[in-house]
This record gives structure tokens, C-alpha cells and sequence, in this order.
């Protein structure tokens, strides 16, 4: 049995908005029944997510402000990838910025991309075990708090939604299920 082909091809790109973080593109495109139409889509350099676990199980999360949403979230160590960073040394740097922490072990988990109806951002999922506090190192515009929370805890806070954010819930997820 074949497959058909779904591939939409682009006709024209215009940026209509470029910021520090993302970029917001409009596409014309051709559709494989050869119609026209038009694809908005976000630009996103791509994140990495850190599942840091202490030699017990424990989790460290974090507790931070999300502006869009005007409320905080609990959620696992995130953070952009620099232009030409490699995936494992953004995982290190964040983790140490973030939490002040550093991992002797690192594992690569999965790689999930979740928003693919309007970006292409791109999340990488690093488990880092041995962790040792070595001091913060916080950016200047990121206001935290750092949690350590027993592995079923941090499920029962998804259970009853005290963690809702997704890339959170799904590392935790996965991580409980594989």
C-alpha cells in the first residue's frame, strides 16, 4: 500500500515579526491538489528540559512566574538553545543557571515537538542524576524558586493539576511510564 503524498510546498515566506525569542512567519503555499493557501507559523530556536533527580528519587523543580498567563507554574529545569549550542551542553547550562546545580550523569530521553500546528519548536529531554549544588547563577530577568519533591509527589501534583504545564507533565510522564 503506498502513501499519498501530503507535502505542502512553499510558494512564498514573509517574516511579520521578528523579537528576541520568536519569529512569526506567513507562508503561501501549494497544497497536494495543487490548490493555494496560506500557513502562519511561529519560529523557535528549540528548549532543552531537564528531568534532575537526587540519588533518592527526588525531583528539583522549579516554581516560577509565567507572564502570558499572569500566575506560577511548577515545572521542570527548561531553557532555550543558543544559536550553534549543542543540546546537552544548553541541558547543562540551564540547569546550573536555573537551580545551581550540576549533574555527573546525563542521559538523552526524547525529543517531542509540541506545537506543531503553529511552530517548530523543538523540546529535548535530558534525565541528569548525581546532582551537587555548586551555587546560583540566575539571569538577571529570571525569578525562581527551587523545589525538591519526592518522584510520587510530583505525580500526584499532575493527578490533581497543581502541575498543568505540559512539557512538565510530560517529562514526568514519560519518565513514570519508560
Amino acid at each position: 500500500m503506498s502513501k499519498a503524498d501530503l507535502t505542502e510546498h512553499m510558494l512564498s515566506s514573509e517574516t511579520v515579526y521578528q523579537g528576541r525569542l520568536l519569529h512569526a512567519k506567513l507562508d503561501r503555499v501549494r497544497l497536494p491538489n495543487g490548490q493555494e493557501s496560506s500557513r502562519e507559523y511561529i519560529i523557535h530556536p528549540g528548549a532543552t528540559v531537564i528531568l534532575p533527580m537526587f540519588d533518592n528519587g527526588d525531583l528539583l523543580l522549579e516554581r516560577q512566574h509565567r507572564y502570558p498567563l499572569h500566575r506560577d507554574f511548577i515545572e521542570l529545569p527548561a531553557g532555550k538553545i543558543d544559536p550553534d549550542e549543542d543540546d546537552l551542553l544548553c541541558a547543562q547550562r540551564e540547569l546550573l543557571e536555573e537551580t545551581g546545580y550540576v549533574a555527573d550523569d546525563w542521559s538523552f530521553l526524547m525529543t517531542q515537538y509540541p506545537c506543531i500546528g503553529y511552530s517548530n519548536e523543538r523540546l529535548v529531554y535530558f534525565l541528569a542524576r548525581g546532582l551537587k549544588h555548586v551555587g546560583d547563577a540566575p539571569d538577571h530577568d529570571e525569578f525562581l524558586e527551587i523545589l525538591r519533591v519526592p518522584f510520587t509527589e510530583a505525580l500526584d501534583m499532575v493527578r490533581d493539576g497543581r502541575i498543568c504545564e505540559a512539557k512538565t507533565v510530560m517529562g514526568l510522564l514519560w519518565l513514570d511510564r519508560f
